[in-house]
C-alpha cells in the first residue's frame, strides 16, 4: 500500500480550499443582499396617501340610494361604467367624486368636449354620501380633512405651480384654451378642497399628481400660491387674461403701429 505523495496532498488541499472559498463567498453575497434589503426597507420613505375620516354605514347606504337614482344609468350597477355613456368609477375614489359633484360637472347635462363648471346639483350632505359610497365600493384617493394650505412654503408653491400648472392655467391661474375644444379652467373659482381633489384625480386633460410626485405638503403649498394670486392687488390696466408682458407688448405694438400707419396715410392725403 502506497501513501499519497506531497503533490497529491497539495492538490487535495487546493481543491478543498477552493470549494470552501466558493461557499463562503456565496454566503457573504447572500448576507450582503439581505443586509441591503433590510436597510432599504427600514430607510425608504413610506408612501403618503391622503386619507379622510371614516364614514358610517348609514352614510354609505344613503349614497347608494342616490347613486341608483342618479348615476347608475351612465356608470353601471357596480361602478364598472357603461360604454358610450360614462366611465368606470372603480379606483377613482372620493377625490374624483367630490370634485365632479361639487363643481356641478356631474351629473352631466349633455356630452361636450369638456364638462363646464355649474352650480352643484346635490347639496353638500348628498355629495358626501355619494362620495362615501363610491369610495367604499371602488376605492381610490381621498381628500384629507383640515387645513389644505401651507402659507409657510408660499415660495415653494409658486415654483411648483410654475413647473406643473402654469403651462395650462397660466401664471395667474385664470385658465387658458387647450386643443380639441378643451380648456384649463379658472382656478380662482375653485375651493381649496376642489383644487386638492383635482390634483389627486386628474379631471379632463389634467394629469394626476400622486404623493410620490407632489407630496401633501407640496400640494398645500401650491394651493396657498393659487389663493395668494387670487387675492393679489391688481396693478391696474387691462389684464389681457393675466398672461403677463408678452400679450401686453404685442397689443401695444399692434396699436402703436396701427396709429403710426394711420397717421402717415392721413399726412399723405393732406399733402
Amino acid at each position: 500500500m502506497t501513501t499519497p505523495g506531497p503533490a497529491r496532498k497539495r492538490r487535495r488541499i487546493g481543491r478543498g480550499s477552493k470549494a470552501f472559498r466558493r461557499i463562503t463567498g456565496g454566503l457573504a453575497l447572500l448576507f450582503g443582499l439581505l443586509t441591503v434589503g433590510f436597510a432599504y426597507a427600514a430607510l425608504s420613505p413610506t408612501p403618503q396617501t391622503a386619507q379622510a375620516s371614516s364614514v358610517d354605514p348609514a352614510q354609505i347606504a344613503a349614497g347608494e340610494q342616490l347613486y341608483n337614482n342618479s348615476c347608475i344609468t351612465c356608470h353601471g350597477q357596480n361602478l364598472q361604467g357603461v360604454t358610450d355613456r360614462g366611465p368606470s368609477l372603480i379606483g377613482v375614489g372620493q377625490a374624483a367624486a367630490y370634485f365632479q359633484l361639487s363643481t356641478g360637472r356631474m351629473p352631466a347635462q349633455e356630452n361636450q368636449a369638456q364638462m363646464p363648471r355649474r352650480p352643484a346639483w346635490f347639496n353638500p350632505e348628498q355629495i358626501d354620501q355619494l362620495s362615501a359610497f363610491i369610495q367604499a365600493n371602488g376605492g381610490g384617493p381621498q381628500v384629507p380633512e383640515g387645513d389644505l394650505t401651507n402659507d409657510a412654503q408660499l415660495a415653494l408653491g409658486g415654483e411648483l405651480y410654475r413647473l406643473n400648472c402654469a403651462s395650462c392655467h397660466n401664471f395667474t391661474g385664470e385658465g387658458g384654451a387647450l386643443s380639441q375644444g378643451k380648456y384649463a379652467p379658472n382656478l380662482h373659482e375653485a375651493t381649496n378642497s376642489q383644487v386638492y381633489a383635482a390634483m389627486l384625480s386628474g379631471p379632463e386633460n389634467m394629469p394626476k399628481f400622486v404623493d410620490s410626485q407632489l407630496t401633501p405638503t407640496e400640494k398645500k403649498a401650491i394651493i396657498s400660491f393659487i389663493k395668494y394670486n387670487g387675492n393679489a392687488i391688481s396693478p391696474g390696466g387691462l389684464p389681457l387674461g393675466g398672461f403677463g408682458p408678452a400679450p401686453e407688448g404685442l397689443v401695444a405694438f399692434l396699436v402703436g403701429m396701427g396709429a403710426i400707419v394711420a397717421l402717415m396715410l392721413w399726412m399723405g392725403s393732406r399733402a
